[in-house]
Parts: C-alpha cells; structure tokens; sequence
C-alpha cells in the first residue's frame, strides 16, 4: 500500500510564503524534512517546524492538535507538538496548518525493540499521565479508542492480504489474540484522553537513541480505550521492557487482564496496519513486523 495521493501539494516555498505573510517574526529558512501519510513536515530554520495537511481528510486532525494539545500539554511532562502558531489557509493553500517546536533526536521507528526498552517506563508514566477523562468536546476518532467488534471486519481483510508476507500459521495466531481481546470485557470507563497512534514513529528519541524526548503525531487524538495506547507494550518493546511497561502503568493507573488482552488485539490492528501500508521495505513495514513478532513470541 503506498503513501496515498496528495489532494494539495505541499512544497518549501508554499510553506515558506505562508509563514511570511501570516507570521513575520518566525519567518526563516524552510526546507522539506518529510511527506507523511496524512501531512507534510517542514524544518523552519533551526528552532521550528511546519506542520501541514496534504490530503482533506487529515486536515480536521491538525485543528484538533491546535484546539487540544495545549490542554494535554498540562499533564505532562514531555515535550508535546504545541503549535507555536496556528496557521490559515491562504496562497491557494485551503488547510490549517501549524508552525511546532523542533525536537533534535532520532524517531524511535529507527531503534530496535531491544534499544527502545530503555524507555519503557518512561513512556508508561506518559500513558498514564494522559488517561484521565477527556473533555466532552474531544474529537471522535471511528477506528481509535472504539469497541474492538467494530474493527474485526478490517483487521480481518488486512490479515487476508498480508497471507503472502506472513509465515504459515502467523496469520491464524495473529487472529485468535484478536479474538482474545474481542471476549474480553467491553471497556466501561468514561473516556479517557488518548494518543491514539502510539506506535514508535511518533516518538522521539535523544542522546543514544534510548532516552525519550518527546511524544509527536497526535493526528489521531481522541477519547476512549486507554487499551488503544497500552498496545504500545508490543509495538515498541521486547519482552523485558514490555514487563517494565506494564509494572510501571501498573503502579500508576489500574488496569486488569482483560485491558492487556485489548491492547494486545490493537497491537495486532496497528501492527498489521504498519506493515500493510508499505511493499514490505522501509521504517514502517520494520516496526509493523516487530511488533508482529513480538505478540507472536509472546
């Protein structure tokens, strides 16, 4: 599955004119850094960053960052994408757009599960900062946060298509841990903030690659599940930070075996999706198979 086709496009010197017209003071230097999925990112000059929407479909999400993130902000105490500036569309350009802070280090899709157990608790004192009720404008998210019933019939067609990439039998495991988290209990809690995308790409690491810098991407915000971002126990670590993961969480929110069984099911949903959105090469279609390999090894 390739990188779908832009609906606008996104170049330097757009985001260059834009800043320049609507933000004087930060104007500087923009050079093209990646064109994402949803969003093109921009390097501006050396402290800042462009955010912007390449296809209608993700341009609500950047509002939703620029409405919500400064309030999630407040519960942390890592780096968020707070926008700096809130743009509008202009030159053509018909999106929201933000001007970010820049964070140096590496994304954590490059760093292998055994490196990224580093910053396993870390990230779960992050998860657990962010589970709390979220407010009752949060945005809605349909394959996020959600009953799992409700996306059997996806991960289902992915697992189908995948039969050729995934070694015999792989594809049956995979679906009875799905079905696990489908009997477990239906998660009644009122609805708590969530990431919604929690998978190694969207964080950021320092120093060696094993310090945790900061949390980006939260296209995906939404309200729900706190097992959609638990899943981050088999998408980002091996078995010994996973544990670490879990004790910590453990020891700061409570959580019962039926929530892992549902983290674990949207391991699969996200993991699969990862290694589905690509040929099978490239930073996505390596985290998607870790992950993979780690729910099946455990």
């Amino acid at each position: 599955m390739d990188i779908p086709r832009a609906d606008l496009v996104v170049t330097a010197e757009l985001a260059g004119r834009l800043v320049a017209e609507q933000f004087p003071e930060l104007a500087g230097p923009v050079r093209l850094v990646a064109q994402g999925w949803d969003n093109a990112l921009f390097r501006l000059g050396d402290a800042l960053s462009i955010r912007m929407p390449r296809r209608e479909a993700a341009a609500h999400l950047i509002e939703h960052e620029q409405r919500f993130l400064p309030e999630l902000q407040r519960l942390v105490g890592l780096p968020l994408p707070v926008p700096v500036a809130a743009g509008r569309p202009a030159e053509g350009y018909a999106f929201a757009w933000s001007v970010v802070p820049w964070v140096d280090g590496i994304s954590g899709a490059h760093a292998t599960p055994a490196k990224r157990d580093a910053y396993a608790p870390k990230l779960a004192e992050f998860f657990a900062a962010v589970h709390v009720p979220a407010a009752p404008d949060a945005p809605h998210n349909p394959v996020r946060g959600v009953p799992l019933t409700t996306r059997t019939k996806a991960v289902e067609q992915r697992l189908t298509g995948l039969a050729g990439r995934l070694a015999p039998g792989e594809a049956e495991e995979l679906r009875a841990l799905w079905r696990a988290g489908v009997e477990a209990s239906v998660y009644a809690g009122a609805p708590v903030w969530l990431h919604g995308d929690p998978h190694p790409g969207n964080v950021v690491l320092a120093d060696d690659g094993t310090r945790l810098a900061a949390v980006i991407d939260f296209g995906d915000l939404t309200a729900g599940d706190p097992a959609t971002d638990l899943s981050a126990a088999w998408l980002h670590f091996g078995p010994e930070g996973r544990r670490a993961f879990r004790s910590r969480y453990a020891e700061l929110r409570t959580v019962d075996e039926d929530t892992w069984a549902r983290a674990r099911a949207w391991a699969v949903s996200i993991g699969s999706a990862a290694l589905a959105a690509s040929d099978g090469s490239g930073a996505m279609a390596t985290m998607g198979r870790a992950a993979l390999d780690q729910l099946l090894d455990g």
